[in-house]
């Protein structure tokens, strides 16, 4: 069948589908993409604008699988709880999950304490620097490959660490530039290193294995970017720090 320009076969629906519903994962490790209400604990963001959309395209009853960081998400996709996730683009997860072109680009930065004498990014990797990062985190995968020099930290979740950094006395957290900012906002003492060290590309992913429902979400995402629904979902969450992916 076809809704809004998305052709879905019988065999991508079922794949999307085994349960009988779309079970989606939804990662409050990167505060971009989704967040909950703080009134009433209901989820909120552009992952879960998306997995909406999709779940009413392919006519499908919708289950949120809830997570606070994104190591879970893959634990998750190892237990067989989810069905489609919202995923950085990363070689390693890509073993076990199959990820679309990116539908959003996030800038990774640096957090460090005012009086740091590290300057700017290239400073970080140098003997005696602690790093902390989200664990499983987009960060964590990148920076554990590139970092020579510097020890990596990981915290629990990605929000945690800049409490972390600061908590037990560590030189810089790394992490999505909004999430820093928001955080050295309100904590008093610490400075955002200018530029960004990496940018990570925000895709949609299936388990491995599922190659036709894989085809069908990378239409799904091209479609929801070209269409402007990725941007209009930013703009209705009010979010800074993220760009609308574009396809050559």
């Amino acid at each position: 069948m076809s809704t809004d320009n998305v052709f879905v076969t019988s065999e991508e629906a079922c794949e999307l589908t085994p349960t009988g519903q779309l079970r989606a994962a939804i990662n409050f490790g990167n505060p971009i993409l989704a967040n909950r209400d703080p009134k009433t604990g209901e989820p909120y963001g552009v992952s879960v604008d998306l997995a909406k959309r999709l779940a009413a395209l392919i006519d499908a009853p919708l289950q949120l699988v809830l997570y606070d960081a994104a190591g879970e998400v893959v634990a998750g996709c190892e237990r067989g709880e989810w069905d489609v996730a919202f995923v950085a683009r990363d070689p390693l997860r890509g073993k076990g999950i199959e990820q679309t072109r990116p539908y959003l680009l996030i800038e990774g930065a640096y957090l460090v304490p005012e009086n740091s004498p590290i300057r700017q990014n290239e400073d970080v990797d140098r003997t005696g620097t602690r790093v902390v990062v989200g664990k499983g985190s987009a960060y964590d995968l990148y920076l554990s490959r590139v970092l020579q020099k510097a020890e990596i930290v990981r915290s629990t979740t990605s929000p945690a660490v800049v409490e972390t950094m600061v908590s037990e006395g560590y030189e810089v957290a790394a992490g999505v530039r909004q999430q820093l900012e928001y955080d050295a906002s309100h904590i008093s003492g610490l400075r955002m290193l200018r530029g960004r060290f990496m940018v990570i590309e925000q895709a949609m992913g299936t388990p491995k294995g599922r190659e036709a429902a894989a085809h069908f979400l990378n239409r799904f995402v091209m479609r929801m970017v070209e269409g402007g629904f990725v941007q209009s979902s930013l703009e209705a969450h009010g979010i800074r720090g993220a760009c609308v992916a574009t396809f050559a």
